[in-house]
């Protein structure tokens, strides 16, 4: 028998002005006990359920003894103007799996308590592009996705065998839940894939039976993405280690030569390496359009051609980073990827400087970034000729490793190179490795000696902010502007 299901209800943390819900009289701080008579479960039931025209809301506020009945009356598919606290109501669905290469069970002790959440939930997956092993997914989750629509999803492939699988999720159900992915294709519903690889675990033979299983058994997938595994000091497992540059050398021969078979077979390419194995490799990027529309690009993959592309005035191109990791636990807007995005065209200015001046238009800037996104950025800063440009790379000491990712940079870290930096120049950095205005270790921009201006992470933005006037600093974050996830260049995994 089932546990019953625990559901609180949804808390309103904003009111748009002037929405029906303001006009209505709803207030921040307020939880809706029912909606129309039901208690939405998540926030995909309840936008089905506010996009009625009119609504009938039990309220629960604060200091008043009863729960109050509000009336809304709205256009049909009128937004009602409210932000909800979370994505899920009930209880998050989390990870029973175990992984050796798990990058949660790397984080250092005294962290938030959410970071520390693991999630193998398919809504997470469909709201934000969390990936899920389907090791906790039932018959009534298939109808509810196939019923509603709910696609794209994001699965943990890994291996294609059964006993790896499990061996690698260290969980016997890893051996069978990839039955459900096929019937998620077999229903229709668009699923992208992703494989970390592990050296000697499952790279090599077992990599090359895991895409010929993908050919065989899951030809519908969308695309499958080959990413490395990210190895911090905190990490307790022996046997997972980074990739030598011969072994990342040989995953970009291995991924190169199976789209070709898959191009043949399938007409498309499907299976994509992570930029960081040609970073890895010594490598090139494979052309732009190779990637064929980079479907996977905030897992890390062809991040860099399109950032370089967006640089160089491509607004297409100008892709941005969207929600996924750490975000659907901690400070994620409701709507996920799917909620509005910042606007790419200019940058954010945060913080106060250490000496209480602006930088000003012609001052001398600075790109702060980690080791990996460096070596992307190197030649195109070099392209510009400018002697007053210069990029200051910043080693991940907090996590160590082979933590080189920019969306992994923290609060310590930065602050520390920024002391040591000169007063009275422009100092930007990639929104990538914020969440709701925080760092992973909890400091926020405000915790820096410098001043500096939060750019969204792709090419467009950046170019625009070094060719721009410094904005205004001093000024809050834009409180609509939705949490960002750290996945510059690939995604811890």
């Amino acid at each position: 028998m089932s546990a019953p299901r625990v559901t609180t209800a949804p808390k309103v943390v904003a009111v748009t002005e002037s929405s029906p819900a303001a006009l209505s009289g709803l207030r921040s701080g307020d939880e809706l006990l029912s909606l129309n008579g039901r208690s939405p479960r998540d926030v995909i039931e309840y936008s089905l359920l506010v996009d009625e025209p009119e609504l009938d809301l039990v309220v629960r506020r604060r200091g008043v003894p009863e729960p109050m009945l509000v009336a809304v009356h709205k256009e049909p598919g009128e937004p009602l103007g409210v932000e909800v606290s979370s994505a899920v109501f009930d209880r998050v669905r989390t990870c029973d799996n175990h992984c050796e290469f798990c990058f949660i069970h790397q984080l250092p002790k005294g962290m938030r308590r959410s970071l520390s959440m693991k999630d193998d939930d398919y809504r997470l997956s469909f709201l934000y592009g969390n990936f899920t092993t389907l090791t906790r997914f039932t018959e009534m989750d298939l109808e509810r996705v196939l019923t509603e629509r709910l696609s794209p999803l994001f699965v943990s492939i890994h291996a294609t065998d059964p006993d790896v699988r499990s061996g690698l999720l260290r969980n016997r159900r890893g051996a069978t839940s990839l039955r459900w992915l096929g019937a998620l294709l077999d229903g229709g519903i668009e699923v992208h894939g992703q494989i970390v690889v592990c050296p000697g675990r499952n790279d090599a033979a077992v990599l090359e039976d895991t895409l010929a299983g993908v050919l065989d058994r899951y030809p519908g997938l969308a695309t499958v993405a080959c990413v490395p595994l990210g190895v911090s000091t905190f990490s307790h497992e022996d046997a997972m280690r980074p990739h030598t540059v011969d072994e990342a050398a040989a995953v970009c021969d291995l991924v190169e030569r199976w789209q070709q078979v898959f191009l043949e077979s399938v007409g498309r390419r499907m299976v994509y390496a992570a930029d960081e194995y040609y970073l890895m490799a010594e490598r090139p990027f494979p052309p732009a359009a190779t990637y064929e529309g980079f479907p996977q690009h905030e897992n890390g993959l062809g991040m860099a051609r399109a950032f370089e592309a967006a640089f160089g005035g491509d607004e297409h191109a100008a892709l941005g980073v969207r929600p996924g990791f750490f975000a659907s636990v901690d400070g994620a807007p409701a709507a996920g990827y799917r909620s509005t995005r910042q606007s790419p065209h200019g940058a954010r200015g945060t913080g106060t400087p250490a000496d209480g001046s602006d930088a000003g238009a012609t001052a001398p800037v600075a790109i702060l970034t980690g080791e990996y996104g460096a070596l992307v950025l190197a030649p195109l800063v070099d392209s510009l000729g400018r002697e007053d440009i210069r990029l200051v790379p910043v080693t991940n000491h907090f996590f160590g490793g082979n933590i080189g990712v920019s969306g992994l940079l923290t609060g310590t870290d930065l602050a520390a190179v920024l002391a040591d930096q000169p007063e009275g120049h422009r100092y930007l950095l990639p929104d990538s490795c914020l969440s709701e205005g925080r760092f992973l270790d909890d400091l926020t921009v405000a915790d820096l000696p410098r001043a500096v201006e939060v750019v969204p992470t792709d090419g467009l933005s950046l170019r625009r902010a070094l060719d721009g006037p410094a904005p205004a600093v001093g000024r809050a974050p834009d409180a609509s502007a939705p949490a960002r996830v750290p996945v510059t260049l690939g995604a811890p995994r």
